[in-house]
């Protein structure tokens, strides 16, 4: 039997409509390599599994505490306080929890367990021209067993698609390109050290990356999130769009900005540090880009 790669999994969303052509599987793994304070799912930033409390689900029982073998949680006021360096996620707490204020995102699976998954509703994928994308947190963080599911999709039939920040080595993405359709590519600033400052990315390696996935002949899509305080400005999002042509793009989508993921940062035991603006609109998103040109460019606003 040949030993898979196994893959730290925080969710696999069957019937996606956004991220690919037709009803397709999403698989989304954890870890990445930037730390985007509008992340809108924080639990993926991390490889590792991670606990999450919803204190409005909590009944200040104390059971999970009573439980807990690395005495990570305390109780004050009545109300659980967890030690997350402590924890070791083992899950009994959650086990225990009689009322599911606490869960575990997380778990590992080989691509041969995603791919069941995947596998139950290749009718579907037939019939709408879909299939399976693996996205994030990063993919390509976890590079091998990333590949080893997305080949064994390809010779299912399947059509395949990545979702990725491009933030990974050149060998790295080299070795996945082969395997995939279709590419869904972040390009979030055009400045190099803004972003640098804001998310820890690199764009040279990632404009590098953009231009070796365009040149290996597949679809490649730019994904562009537009966040205020950051890069919702005509002026950079022109420059945004114009770097992504130069790279030979031909295709954007621009994603508003939502704040739909902001309270899992509290159960995560964490601050939302991205505050004090307001979703966007369609119509405001159209409005910051009406005066942009780009002659050769495909621009839509949303997926």
């Amino acid at each position: 039997m040949i030993r898979q790669s196994a893959l730290q999994v925080l969710e696999i969303e069957r019937f996606a409509l956004h991220d690919g052509p037709g009803i397709r599987t999403t698989v989304f793994l954890k870890g990445c390599p930037l730390c985007c304070p509008w992340c809108a799912n924080p639990e993926s930033q991390k490889a590792e599994r991670q606990l999450m409390y919803f204190e409005n689900k909590c009944k200040s029982c104390g059971e999970c505490a009573g439980v807990c073998p690395a005495g990570a949680i305390s109780g004050v006021q009545g109300r659980p306080v967890f030690n997350r360096g402590r924890c070791t996620s083992c899950g009994t707490c959650a086990g225990q929890c009689p009322n599911e204020a606490i869960d575990f995102f997380g778990r590992l699976m080989t691509p041969d367990d995603i791919l069941a998954v995947v596998m139950r509703d290749k009718d579907y994928y037939e019939y709408a021209g879909g299939g399976v994308t693996v996205s994030g947190g990063e993919p390509l963080v976890q590079a091998d067993g990333t590949n080893e599911l997305l080949k064994m999709a390809k010779l299912e039939g399947l059509h395949t698609a990545l979702d990725t920040c491009g933030e990974a080595s050149a060998t790295v993405l080299e070795a996945s390109l082969k395997n995939m359709d279709l590419i869904l590519f972040d390009l979030k600033h055009d400045n190099a050290d803004t972003l640098k400052k804001i998310t820890g990315a690199d764009l040279g390696l990632i404009l590098d990356n953009l231009t070796r996935a365009v040149r290996s002949g597949r679809e490649v899509i730019a994904r562009v999130p537009v966040i205020p305080g950051f890069n919702y400005d005509t002026k950079t999002l022109s420059g945004i769009l114009k770097l992504a042509k130069s790279c030979g793009v031909r295709k954007a989508n621009l994603l508003p900005y939502h704040t739909l993921g902001k309270s899992k940062y509290a159960r995560l035991g964490r601050a939302y540090t991205w505050d004090g603006y307001g979703m966007l609109g369609k119509d405001e998103v159209s409005l910051a880009i009406r005066d942009i040109d780009v002659p050769g460019m495909e621009i839509k606003i949303g997926v």
